[in-house]
């Protein structure tokens, strides 16, 4: 099997990988700048939501390393 497919893949999950954890980075930061103006409630209300990207970046970094493993061997 060529490993230009694969190869292809692999750097899309990694751009993929990066938005979402840019996008968690900003949320996260927007949560800890609500929760140092006293606003807990919020600040947790608004950290959730990094909860949904993070799992994202699991699966692609699971199926990125899973998709170079079969094809290396």
């Amino acid at each position: 099997m060529t490993t230009d497919i694969p190869d292809a893949t692999i750097r899309c999950f990694l751009t993929e990988i990066r938005e979402r954890l840019e996008n968690a980075a900003a949320t996260a930061k927007a949560a800890e700048t609500c929760g140092e103006a006293g606003n807990l409630e919020q600040a947790l209300a608004i950290v959730l939501d990094v909860e949904q990207p993070l799992y994202e970046v699991t699966t692609y970094l699971n199926a990125a390393s899973l998709l170079n493993r079969t094809c290396r061997d």
